[in-house]
């Protein structure tokens, strides 16, 4: 009991460098977002972010280590509650493969088409290693199995998973959607039975 005491204690005092650093480049980082809410939690000594003033994270996120966030010219918007398995990749942009003499690392001027916004909305929970592609958008609740390559926009409540990504099932019916958010959000922004309807066959045309 004693040696698994001591132990324990070594283990914690080699963490102890890494958690100091964290917290200060978490102050250092968040100052220079974009917007930053509550209880935002950051592991900078083990990932990489890049364009930190277009990145918006809302409140009760933790970052895991390993995250690789590239806002590149795009905004990545992250809301409320988020939820992340360890390693994912988020990426607002693309690099140029169009231009005709020139070596893509060499190909600096971009297209508006080569960045779009991405958008993870409330509540929802992305799982290991996720990779999350330009113009993306995962609607408020949905699920994102781990290793699926998200480049497509997807209605609320989505299970989503695969390379590249589809919807699986739901989580809910619509009917159940509308009793989940009674509880969880003010009337004025619930989503009505129309929206959800239009949401779900916007997405099953695509």
């Amino acid at each position: 009991m004693v040696k698994m005491f001591n132990m324990d204690l070594i283990i914690k005092l080699f963490k102890l460098p890494e958690y100091i650093y964290d917290r200060i480049l978490s102050f250092i980082y968040k100052s220079k977002m974009c917007k930053v809410g509550q209880n935002v939690s950051l592991r900078p000594s083990s990932s990489v972010f890049f364009g930190l003033e277009n990145l918006s994270i809302g409140n009760h996120v933790s970052i895991p280590r390993f995250a690789h966030i590239f806002c590149t010219e795009a905004p990545l918007t992250i809301g409320n509650k988020v939820i992340f398995g360890p390693a994912p990749t988020i990426v607002t942009g693309n690099h140029r493969i169009d231009v005709i003499g020139k070596n893509i690392i060499d190909s600096h001027d971009k297209l508006p088409a080569n960045d779009k916004e991405v958008l993870i909305e409330d509540d929802v929970w992305v799982g290991a290693n996720v990779t999350v592609l330009m113009g993306a958008i995962i609607g408020r609740g949905s699920v994102v199995a781990a290793g699926a390559v998200v480049n497509n926009q997807f209605p609320p409540y989505a299970i989503i998973g695969g390379v590249p990504a589809k919807v699986l099932k739901y989580r809910f019916t619509i009917d159940e959607i509308l009793a989940h958010e009674c509880n969880l959000y003010e009337a004025n922004k619930c989503y009505s039975r129309v929206e959800l309807e239009e949401l779900r066959a916007k997405y099953a045309t695509k």
